[in-house]
């Protein structure tokens, strides 16, 4: 077997790859991948988009969700190294564009974290346990910001277990939820359904596939930690393949009942999820009022209060399954010479990226605060403004890493590969393009909503495809975009010419790219 390329291409990467320990197993593959795909936080949104994002969400399965997972499985098999994408991106386009594209990658997290997943949590406990007024909104935000960076600080053997509690709270959560909608929709009737209500439409998807993008990532995060795994080449692939078709009908599933139970004026982005909770839960104790108003007594009442917890805790374990690879990929690219190298320290006596965890805590801190007094305390306004900037952020990396496969298919033909892509050449070239086209045009869709509206005939003004919550605001919106994207992209050339410079004072004593190790892993 041919000898596994590595990155070997500082002193400081050389150091902080001998502190990793190995710890997680293919079942601790399996949970990370769940945490990481099922995002509770983008159900409602695809939900309020009404019957036709199902529709979508299956014919973006296809053409999206399973080629992309196909190309990280094969990515991870020839090149299990830690770091994942950044790394796969450095040996096909180099430092730079890697460390540049990982910067805004990680700094997605912070934004997710403090910009969509509090707001998600808050929403959540003031709806099904007690309001919070003035400053306890900030110290529940904060409560959940810390904890995370706790989560992702501590020692593996420990850390681990937060990806396979919000594993399981999600499968109970959602199992559940759509037990209840069966059981709602039997003794109290459902929601009329037309066969053309899902008929697709140009408008619809250029609304929807952001959204569904954002829903269907996160193949990537396990191999983030790739060398911290027992045999990878084998583990990651079908960690892929398993926690992939699991997670589609954990999505899936729930949209599905939300549509049958609450009328279509009934479900907003944010709280869409939430409110059919409820709404189901009545079943167990409640009612329903006139005016689509929800109140949980009795057992109504206690289920409620425990799908609420259940559901923060799939919150908090989605940022924290994120961090544990983003971060990872981040202190790699700093290492490795693309950023200070003060944050490419892995911790002696815990194995991991403490430094860089704090910096995303502050970060994530500073975007809660600055979200929530920018939009004058309009959760809906935050909720969308953080959750389509977040989205974009990651496009801009997934792009680099799907454009990545035919070149390091070329550029490294000799490599092991225990999974390919089917098809061959054209397999492979066929996946990345249709992945990247995808991305790039939810990409365009982010930062310019309705680009394409009035085209092949179609209805409509580009101002319509704005968040509900910037409606006719279109500049308020595009500050909230264009401007941290821009001033994210300045922070990633600064983190590589301080590495650049840092790495040029102090040669490697070794070749950059170097293949070592005799034998597979």
């Amino acid at each position: 077997m041919s000898d596994p390329v590595t990155l070997d291409g500082t002193d400081t990467l050389r150091a902080t790859k001998s502190r990793l320990r190995r710890g997680l197993g293919r079942f601790d593959v399996f949970f990370l991948l769940v945490c990481s795909l099922v995002g509770l936080d983008t159900i409602g949104s695809l939900a309020a988009a009404g019957h036709e994002a199902f529709t979508w969400l299956f014919v973006l399965c296809v053409l999206f969700f399973v080629p992309y997972g196909l190309i990280v499985a094969e990515l991870s098999a020839a090149f299990p190294l830690e770091g994942g994408q950044y790394a796969w991106s450095r040996l096909a386009f180099g430092r730079f564009v890697a460390g540049v594209t990982q910067l805004v990658y990680w700094l997605s997290n912070p934004v997710w974290v403090g910009g969509t997943l509090c707001v998600v949590a808050i929403t959540t406990f003031e709806k099904f346990v007690h309001p919070l007024p003035g400053p306890w909104t900030y110290l529940a935000g904060l409560v959940f910001i810390w904890a995370g960076v706790l989560c992702t600080s501590v020692s593996l053997s420990v850390g681990r277990w937060v990806p396979a509690a919000g594993a399981v709270a999600r499968i109970v959560l959602l199992g559940f939820f759509f037990v209840s909608t069966v059981v709602y929709g039997i003794s109290r009737g459902a929601q009329p359904l037309a066969a053309g209500d899902f008929t697709p439409t140009y408008l619809g998807f250029l609304a929807l596939v952001p959204v569904i993008v954002f829903t269907f990532v996160g193949f990537e995060v396990s191999s983030s930690a790739a060398e911290e795994i027992h045999n990878p080449r084998r583990a990651i692939p079908l960690g892929v393949l398993r926690a992939g078709l699991l997670s589609f009908v954990m999505v899936a599933a729930p949209i599905a009942g939300i549509l049958v139970v609450l009328p279509g004026e009934q479900v907003s982005s944010l709280g869409g999820f939430i409110d059919a909770c409820k709404a189901v839960f009545t079943v167990y104790g409640g009612e329903v009022a006139a005016d689509g108003a929800v109140r949980l007594t009795g057992f109504g009442a206690v289920v409620g209060v425990l799908a609420a917890v259940g559901l923060i805790v799939g919150l908090f374990t989605s940022g924290v399954s994120w961090a544990l690879g983003e971060s990872r990929a981040q202190t790699v690219a700093c290492a490795d010479g693309a950023g200070p190298r003060f944050f490419g320290v892995v911790s002696v006596r815990r194995g991991t990226p403490v430094r860089i965890n704090v910096l995303s805590g502050f970060l994530a801190t500073a975007v809660m605060v600055a979200a929530l007094n920018f939009t004058g305390g309009d959760t809906g306004k935050y909720f969308s403004a953080g959750l389509n900037l977040a989205i974009s952020m990651t496009m801009v990396a997934y792009l680099v890493m799907f454009c990545s496969l035919p070149v390091l298919r070329r550029k490294f033909p000799g490599v092991a590969r225990p999974f390919t892509v089917p098809g061959g050449r054209a397999g492979g070239y066929l996946a990345s393009a249709l992945t990247a086209a995808i991305v790039l045009f939810t990409l365009v869709q982010l930062v310019w909503p309705g680009l394409g509206t009035g085209w092949f005939g179609s209805a409509g003004s580009p101002d319509d495809a704005l968040p509900a919550a910037f409606a006719g605001q279109r500049w308020a919106y595009e500050v909230t975009q264009l401007v941290p994207l821009a001033v994210f992209v300045g922070i990633g050339v600064a983190f590589y010419l301080v590495g650049r410079w840092e790495t040029r004072s102090r040669p490697a004593s070794e070749p950059e790219l170097v293949s070592v190790r005799s034998g597979g892993r």
